[in-house]
């Protein structure tokens, strides 16, 4: 795939997206765990404390930051490229969280983050070349062409779901609940971002689009959307490991937003059997990583020194398993109840 101007625009604005958003995790995750500790409700259990937390702003104002860096990379370059660059985050969240959050990294786990790197760089570069837009009325066409107003229906009907039937039940035990309906509403995030970022370009360029109402609906869209996120995103994090947290969003999130831009944007048409091979291999090599950092999870679930109190090493001085597959920081030992309130976690979580 050649890279036009607009590519590599819209490339080094995703990598500069990926970095931002990969911090923001680990400085959210911080300012979860300080409000946990004063307040004694998590965010994971419906407690909204860390909205006094400094620091949790912090990492919120750097995932916007990430986040505007994205917006325009979409009014830049196609989704299919675009996307698959948010790799960057989990290597970044990932040596974070293993450095600051002292949750520890398994060897598989670290091959697992090197896999959804290597089936991203595929997908990248079999990435089609994207057709030109002139206007949101045509962006407006493809959003109302039944396959794609069909996917919408199916993600919406799925979102309903796992919010009132799933989450009650199992979304504190299953990680894939909270990043489902992440994933699910980003893909649809995505592409109304990407018709708003394209209106707001042309309307840049000297053709207006803010006239059309077409522009302010995918703006709505894309407020209800973040919104959405920002909240389950918020639960999943305070309730699982970030190490795990970030790779499954990651490749949910992709998978999701490829499969809404194939349908919508119908970037596959055109491209040869190859190429399109080749993306599925590189979806394959994503999803492989994952499910090494599943493995990862389960063996430090099923490690003999779990819930052991004893200081055996460095690593596991706070040994105390707080239900989520992680380990206790030490460093918080100034704040007692952040202790009861894990004790209290894994009383409900076993």
């Amino acid at each position: 795939m050649g890279f036009s101007k607009d590519n590599l625009i819209g490339f080094l604005l995703a990598l500069s997206s990926s970095a931002f958003i990969g911090a923001s995790f680990i400085i959210k995750k911080k300012g979860l765990r300080k409000a946990a500790a004063a307040s004694g409700v998590r965010a994971g259990v419906g407690g909204y404390s860390y909205l006094m937390e400094p620091l949790w702003w912090l990492g919120m104002i750097t995932m916007i930051t990430g986040e505007v860096a994205n917006f325009v990379a979409y009014a830049f370059a196609p989704a299919v490229l675009v996307t698959p660059l948010g790799a960057l985050s989990i290597i970044i969240s990932a040596v974070l969280a293993h450095c600051i959050l002292k949750e520890k990294l398994h060897q598989l786990g670290v091959l697992g983050c090197v896999m959804c790197i290597a089936g991203s760089v595929i997908i990248v570069i079999h990435a089609p070349q994207e057709r030109p837009i002139t206007s949101v009325q045509e962006i407006w066409t493809m959003a109302t062409q039944p396959a794609f107003l069909l996917y919408v229906g199916s993600v919406i009907v799925l979102v309903f779901i796992l919010i009132f039937y799933f989450a009650p039940q199992c979304g504190h035990s299953n990680v894939m609940v909270f990043t489902g309906i992440c994933s699910l509403m980003g893909s649809l995030s995505v592409m109304s971002v990407k018709a708003l970022g394209t209106s707001l370009k042309l309307s840049l360029e000297g053709n207006n689009q803010l006239i059309y109402p077409e522009t302010w609906f995918f703006m709505i869209v894309v407020a209800t959307c973040v919104v959405t996120q920002m909240n389950y995103l918020n639960k999943a994090l305070d309730t699982f490991n970030t190490a795990i947290v970030s790779p499954i969003y990651y490749v949910m999130f992709t998978s999701l937003t490829i499969i809404a831009s194939v349908i919508m944007f119908k970037d596959w048409d055109g491209q040869s059997g190859g190429s399109i091979v080749s993306n599925i291999c590189g979806f394959i090599v994503v999803l492989s990583g994952t499910i090494l950092l599943h493995v990862t999870r389960d063996f430090e679930r099923s490690s003999p020194f779990k819930g052991n109190y004893a200081p055996l090493s460095p690593s596991f001085s706070a040994g105390l398993c707080n239900g989520n597959g992680e380990l206790s920081n030490h460093e918080e030992e100034d704040e007692p109840r952040s202790e009861e309130v894990c004790l209290r976690r894994q009383e409900l979580y076993p």
